[in-house]
């Protein structure tokens, strides 16, 4: 099972490290989205559940008196721990499909780039649960895909990426069909009627060839593949860096790329 890669230590390091950069639009909707909800009531409790390393959880932190981070995987509550200075932020090893939450006590349940790996229909059951009245449910993702900009080798770059997909798509699980349809599957099942889809959300940023190969080690669908046939895995790894290298030319390493990603986001209020 995919989600089981995340419970292991030298993987949790790795996405760690070089996952791309959280959606700041993404999460600037969710905050604009629980603030109107809210009508103005102080922002108690959210609560990033599939947290990780703490990546959504840390910018919550400024926004609540309390934020918790939960995930199942303890390599990744590790490491969260290590990197957590906040006094308002905590983390805790739980599934997400049974919170060691009280009913109807948070603001904003949280989770991103993870609900895809739960069992929706449980989760859904047990945000409807914790909850309070008028509090907000947001699961947001990122498309599998990517466009890369760089003067007239846009071209080039993004057939390359395009081609990465293709080969990490064979090494997936259920989970890819979620990301794949943009969350709409995650949308059908919650059982709240206050709720919206929101997909195709732009987000561009900028690394560097060696970060994008980084990046590629911190997907799961790599790590399966790496786990399956190490020596394939490699071989594939380093013939991406050599066709970055051979497109890009000798400034390869020192040059910033463009890279442009889709975010979606489900938002939804309990009654």
């Amino acid at each position: 099972m995919a989600s089981q890669v995340f419970k292991n230590k030298t993987f949790s390091s790795v996405y760690h490290k070089y996952m791309i950069p959280i959606s700041k639009e993404t999460l600037n909707m969710v905050l604009s989205f629980v603030q109107g909800k809210r009508n103005g009531q102080p922002l108690e409790m959210a609560v990033d559940v599939g947290c990780g390393t703490g990546r959504y959880t840390i910018p919550l932190a400024p926004h609540f008196k309390k934020v918790l981070g939960i995930d199942f995987s303890k390599a990744q509550i590790n490491l969260a721990n290590q990197y957590n200075l906040l006094d308002n932020v905590s983390y805790m090893v739980a599934p997400a499909e049974k919170l060691p939450i009280e009913n109807d006590s948070v603001d904003l349940l949280n989770a991103g780039l993870a609900a895809h790996f739960f069992r929706v229909d449980e989760f859904a059951s047990e945000a409807v649960r914790v909850l309070k009245k008028k509090g907000c449910l947001a699961v947001h993702g990122l498309y599998p895909a990517c466009d890369i900009e760089y003067k007239d080798l846009s071209h080039d770059l993004t057939v390359v990426m395009s081609e990465v997909w293709k080969i990490l798509y064979q090494h997936a699980d259920k989970s890819k069909d979620h990301l794949l349809c943009q969350y709409e599957s995650i949308y059908e099942v919650i059982p709240l009627k206050d709720k919206q889809l929101i997909t195709d959300i732009p987000v561009k940023f900028q690394m560097s060839f060696p970060e994008i190969i980084e990046f590629i080690q911190a997907v799961y669908m790599f790590q399966i593949f790496l786990e399956k046939d190490v020596k394939k895995a490699e071989q594939f790894l380093k013939q991406i860096e050599k066709r970055f290298q051979d497109i890009l030319g000798e400034n390869a390493d020192s040059v910033r790329l463009n890279v442009n990603v889709k975010h979606y986001c489900v938002l939804a209020r309990k009654d």
